[in-house]
């Protein structure tokens, strides 16, 4: 049995191993934080532009859109900072690099996360100024309470992205190659997550709010702590909170189903 500390100490290593990869190639890091700035800014100036012609949707301002979305880019980006390698498992199953992650004494799917690499939290960086921004915009009023509410948001957001991720991996253990799959939950998030889900129709609520619950992320909370009353008339407020137990939830279920994935899987012979 690895102790924890034995863990812990791996991915302390992980993460010098990312610092030691950045500082030798600074011109990559700049360049892909140059394009953060750019995917993101795009995706902002699409909401603008949208609502510049639809000033107000079903009672969420510009502002308030604005929050929306970088409520989300916070956990969303935090998630791809802890958990972004997940995405990698369909790749290591099928050219059998998966394989040896099973001989060795860490867990598999640890060694899978803690994967050495290109990976370094500026986009997460980015996201808190984005959200200071937000906030400042649509003046939250920050109390205790609200702080609270914050904090646990950021921190499920990341946890249903991550464990959402590790459903669609750990398929691979069936279906070898999940492009297709991998490119449908991903749109789903990063397009619809963008703007209120009360201006969609029934389908895609329940989609994004219990199916996939990406409406936790961001949606949900964001009507309390913008005090959507309108949309409060349709989806009870208690949802804001609920957070932390979906994310929990899907935390439980998501390492059920890899556990059962890992029992059945027998390699691909490459």
């Amino acid at each position: 049995m690895v102790s924890a500390a034995r863990y812990w100490d791996a991915y302390k290593e992980v993460w010098r191993l990312n610092v030691l990869t950045l500082m030798e190639y600074k011109a990559n890091f700049f360049i892909w934080l140059l394009f953060t700035l750019v995917y993101h800014g795009v995706a902002l100036a699409a909401i603008w532009v949208i609502l510049t012609k639809f000033p107000s949707l079903n009672g969420w301002q510009r502002t308030d859109v604005f929050f929306l979305y970088a409520l989300w880019m916070v956990g969303h980006t935090l998630n791809n900072s802890l958990f972004f390698m997940v995405g990698d498992v369909p790749d290591a199953v099928r050219e059998g690099r998966f394989d040896r992650m099973l001989v060795r004494p860490l867990d598999s799917l640890f060694q899978i996360m803690a994967q050495p690499g290109q990976n370094f939290p500026d986009d997460f960086f980015v996201s808190i100024i984005v959200f200071g921004i937000a906030a400042a915009l649509v003046h939250l009023q920050w109390t205790p309470l609200v702080a609270l509410l914050v904090v646990m948001t950021i921190l499920s957001a990341a946890v249903i992205d991550g464990a959402v991720q590790l459903v669609v991996a750990t398929l691979s253990f069936w279906v070898i190659r999940l492009d297709a799959l991998r490119w449908v939950v991903m749109s789903l998030e990063n397009d619809f997550t963008r703007f209120p889900l009360s201006m969609y129709n029934r389908a895609v609520r329940i989609i994004l709010g219990y199916v996939f619950p990406f409406a936790f992320m961001n949606y949900f909370p964001a009507t309390v702590l913008l005090h959507k009353t309108a949309d409060a008339a349709q989806f009870n407020p208690a949802l804001g909170w609920m957070a932390p137990l979906v994310a929990a939830i899907w935390a439980a279920g998501s390492l059920t189903f890899w556990r059962i994935g890992l029992n059945r899987y027998q390699g691909t012979g490459s």
